[in-house]
Formats: C-alpha cells, structure tokens, sequence
C-alpha cells in the first residue's frame, strides 16, 4: 500500500474565464471543484492506475466534510485527523486565451499540538502496511518545522520507502533527513540552494548535490520542459509530447504517482521519468488535479523524448 499525506488539504475549485483581467466581474465558461491537496492529488492517480493507495493528513470543518465527501465519491480510501478548524480553499483562474493560470490558496486552519500527536500516532499505526510513504505538499500553522523529519525517520524504522514534495523550511529539514526520494519544482530547488538556476546544467549539478547527502533518486520537474532525474551516477532529461494544453494543477503530483507506480513495478529511473513525464503532461489536458486518465498516460508515454545526460 501506498501512502499519502497531505497536511493542508483543500477544496481545489477551477475556473475557466476568458481574457481576465483585473479590477472586472468574471462568470466563468467552466468550474470544477474537487478534494485537493498534493498528497490527495497523488493518491487520486495512483488509484486511477491501479494501486492500493490511503490518502491521509488533517481535515477539517465544512470544507473538510466536502473533501472527505469527494474521495468517498471517487473511491480513494482515506483516514484523515480531524481538526478544529476550517480547512482551506484553494482557487485557479484558468484563462486559455492568453495562457495564464492565477491562483489564490489560503493558509490552512491552525492545527494543535494535539492534533499533530494524533496525526504522528495514525501514521505509525499505517506504516506496517505501506510500502511508500509520499510526504506532499505545505502544511498549515501549528505543524512544527520538523514533522516530515519525524515521518521520514519512522518509515525508515518500519523498512517503508519515503518520497518528500515540499518546498521551504519542511523541504530543506526533510531532504537532510535523506528519505528515499525527492521531488522538488526548479524554483523549489532554486530556493533550496540560494540561487536561480536557470539551465539543464545549473539544474542538474543542484540535483547531484543533493544526491551526495544519501538521496537515492531526485527528480525535478519543469514545467513545460518536462523533468530531469539523477540517481547520482546517471542522469535522465524527459521531454513530454506537444499536447493541448489545459491547466497545470496537479502536474506535478500526477508526475510523482506515475514515478512511484513505475518504480513499484520494478522499472529502471530512465522508465520511470517517461512515465512520470506523461503522467505530469496528460494532467495538464484535463481540467482539475489528478484526472488524467491511465489510457491517456500509456499513450503519451510513448512519444515522450528521454536523453541521457552526462
């Protein structure tokens, strides 16, 4: 089993609205709102291809009734801590024609120090079953700094592998705990190290620090360029096909999935990235995080472009 946590789970709605601009009143051509979060993001395409995945994390108020009410409807089995405040709302305004994407996403509720143990405890409790831990994703206030820390060294205690996908303090403390993978964007990495990295190369040679710390495999999605994947003596580029593009919500967690589904059927870093690379670009044709189809990821996966680098 795999599974995931999403400490600031989120009612993910998208809007569709031609030309925006701002300072005017919008009603879009499309919406679309779903349970979302990074951690919820991976578990919807991990059960899409197939695998025994729970989703976990902190939920809480009416929206969180709303989001533990859209997986029971998707069928994405979960075992959330309930909190004593409102989880968040997370808003994307999609404009296809000029090809932006603005988006605004609350805080989170305040979470206790009662209500982390209580996380802490469940997730000790669920590791005897799992065989990856995928760690997503910000947290909202309350959660110590160090929570993944603590996640990465309990997984690593019960023999279950560990993928880390976050950004600030919660990355930079788990990438030094050395969990099994990580999975940061370039401006991720870029913040992790101090400086822009603004090519393959810069971007690469950040990745291989990184291995050198224990890391087994790193991989570092970009956007519309695909992602790069190091396990510290090889190196892969991933250039996904030319698609019609959508939305870019969720592509990266839709990368993670198809990574760590590749990995468990036994496929090498190189397989792994093309079909994670797919995954990242069959996402971003659809509206809403997570909902590409396995069909269309197969597909594309065999027009995705892998280079070897040196």
């Amino acid at each position: 089993m795999v599974i995931t946590v999403t400490l600031n789970a989120a009612v993910d709605k998208t809007y569709t609205v031609q030309n925006y601009t701002l300072d005017r009143v919008h009603r879009p051509s499309a919406e679309k709102s779903v349970a979302g979060g990074k951690g919820i993001n991976v578990a919807r395409v991990l059960h899409t291809l197939g695998r025994d995945v729970l989703a976990t994390g902190f939920v809480g108020g009416y929206n969180g009734d709303i989001i533990l009410s859209g997986l029971d409807q998707e069928r994405i089995p979960h075992d959330f801590v309930r909190t004593g405040g409102e989880s968040r709302i997370c808003i994307a305004v999609v404009d296809p024609v000029n090809g932006t994407q603005t988006e605004v996403n609350e805080n989170g509720p305040e979470i206790s120090p009662e209500e982390v143990e209580a996380l802490e405890s469940k997730l000790q409790s669920l590791l005897g079953r799992a065989s990856f831990l995928i760690l997503s994703g910000s947290a909202p206030p309350g959660v110590p700094g160090d929570f993944y820390v603590r996640a990465i060294r309990r997984a690593k205690a019960a023999g279950v592998r560990v993928l880390l996908d976050s950004s600030g303090e919660h990355f930079r403390a788990g990438a030094e705990e050395v969990p099994d993978i990580i999975k940061p964007n370039v401006a991720e990495l870029s913040a992790y190290v101090g400086s822009e990295l603004l090519t393959v190369g810069e971007i690469l040679n950040a990745a291989k620090e990184l291995t050198k710390l224990g890391i087994g495999l790193v991989v570092i999605s970009m956007g519309r360029s695909g992602a790069l994947a190091t396990d510290g003596r090889a190196a892969w580029q991933a250039a996904p096909p030319e698609i019609e593009f959508v939305s870019a919500v969720g592509s990266g967690d839709a990368l993670v999935a198809a990574v760590i589904d590749a990995l468990l059927r036994g496929e090498s870093v190189s397989e792994a990235l093309k079909a994670g690379t797919a995954a990242g670009a069959a996402n971003a044709m659809v509206y809403g995080a997570g909902f590409c189809s396995a069909e269309a990821i197969a597909s594309l996966e065999q027009a995705v472009r892998l280079v070897r680098l040196e």
